[in-house]
């Protein structure tokens, strides 16, 4: 990655829209932005999204503006991360990924480690082209996925906890839904390629990932654009499935040596550019999938989900390193 001659380094944050997520990072005691980005982007315009506002037609009020900006930036998490980067493809802009969420999942993986990290890049003009998932339901619009895309038990665990959100709060309420979760897990039935299976869950994530995992939540890579996707056959135990859902590399390291990760026989790995499967659910099982920590509802009884790798589906700003 070298600094891109055709961008020039906005010093002050000259033509940098940013969107902040107050919403974003409930879950952690974080520092506000505001005093950094008056600092170090004082010509920034920074728009904080208000409840039930919608980001897309905040993004296309920016654009039609008399001056459009020349950089999309976000301050969130994953989620409002994701839906940043498919309004900066749609528009065609390069995005400033600022981490303001619980994960911060992508931002990790493009070592942007804090504000701080995001306005050095910005500063310094270096980009990088990330490839992604572009991910379908049914006839629905698709949506861009820059870390991966889930059925099953993942899924249920945040539709549990979203619903206890307003009441508990999403620290707690994310410890009762995992208790609920792990009591009333149930497998669910997917179709491929003409053949059923029964499974706990399926990850499609971008570009190879640490074999060792079920949960490919954090890419390691930015530019490989295939899908490397990691089915979990139900054939253990609700304790299992629940174990699987682990992305850190200690968590899951620590679970494997006690015997709770499923054993290497009950996942299956596919590295593909395409993955298409249709999801078959009894009547009372939640029919939702999610991309990014964000929650999907479909019609009940199931639906058809289609993934496709796509190379070089943004451009974002992003420190140099060794080999990417």
């Amino acid at each position: 990655m070298r600094p891109s001659p055709e961008q020039p380094a906005f010093a002050d944050g000259s033509g940098v829209f940013i969107v902040r997520n107050a919403a974003s990072g409930t879950a952690v005691v974080r520092a506000d932005p505001a005093d950094t980005f008056a600092t170090r982007l004082p010509a920034a315009i920074v728009h904080e999204l208000a409840e039930g506002e919608d980001l897309a037609e905040v993004v296309a009020g920016a654009m039609s503006s008399d001056a459009p900006p020349a950089v999309l930036g976000v301050y969130g998490g994953d989620g409002s991360v994701s839906r940043m980067a498919g309004l900066a493809r749609q528009h065609g802009r390069p995005l400033l990924v600022m981490p303001g969420g619980t994960f911060n999942h992508f931002a990790r993986s493009a070592d942007l480690v804090d504000v701080d990290a995001a306005i050095d890049a910005l500063q310094a003009g270096t980009t990088i082209e990330v490839s992604a998932i572009e991910v379908r339901a049914d006839e629905g619009e698709p949506i861009l996925a820059l870390n991966a895309v889930s059925v099953g038990t993942y899924p249920e665990l945040i539709d549990e906890r979203d619903r206890r959100r307003a009441a508990l709060g999403k620290w707690l309420g994310g410890i009762v839904a995992a208790w609920r979760t792990l009591r009333g897990a149930e497998s669910l039935t997917i179709v491929r390629e003409g053949r059923r299976a029964q499974v706990w869950s399926v990850f499609v994530g971008v570009g190879r990932n640490d074999p060792q995992r079920v949960a490919t939540m954090q890419r390691e890579t930015l530019g490989e654009s295939t899908l490397d996707v990691r089915i979990h056959h139900a054939r253990g135990s609700r304790v299992r499935a629940m174990a699987s859902l682990a992305f850190g590399k200690r968590t899951a390291a620590v679970l494997r040596a006690v015997g709770l990760m499923p054993p290497r026989s009950d996942v299956e790995r596919l590295v593909v550019e395409e993955f298409e499967m249709t999801v078959r659910l009894e009547e009372g099982h939640p029919s939702v999938f999610v991309h990014d920590g964000e929650l999907e509802e479909q019609s009940p009884g199931g639906f058809t989900l289609r993934c496709v790798a796509v190379p070089r589906a943004v451009t974002v700003f992003a420190s140099p390193l060794p080999g990417r």
